[in-house]
């Protein structure tokens, strides 16, 4: 996987067209009641962070899949946006510019 924030450090690259990734986890509905249980008395919500942390890694694992079908090396530019959690499920969408190294 060839992703790189902003710069793919001792290389010439060619940027390319921006790729981008909509990623949507749904929640389990036991698990979510439980959380919104705690969301009342407090405390952490580990059932929504591990399902954030595991949309976020397939979202970036998509997108590294989707530049390499359209011909890139890898993705430069990499943004997240701020993962929303709504009612049963989380959305994350990521993006940034397939490149080709030279």
């Amino acid at each position: 996987m060839l992703i790189a924030i902003d710069h793919y450090p001792g290389a010439e690259i060619e940027l390319g067209e921006l790729i981008t990734v909509t990623h949507v986890a749904a929640a389990n509905v036991v698990k979510d009641i439980r959380e919104n249980i705690r969301n009342l008395v407090g405390g952490r919500m580990t059932h929504y962070e591990a399902l954030i942390g595991n949309a976020v890694a397939n979202a970036l694992r998509e997108l590294d899949e989707k530049a390499q079908r359209q011909g890139y090396d890898g993705v430069i530019g990499v943004r997240i946006s701020h993962p929303v959690v709504v009612e049963g499920a989380v959305e994350v969408i990521v993006y940034g510019n397939g490149f080709r190294r030279r």
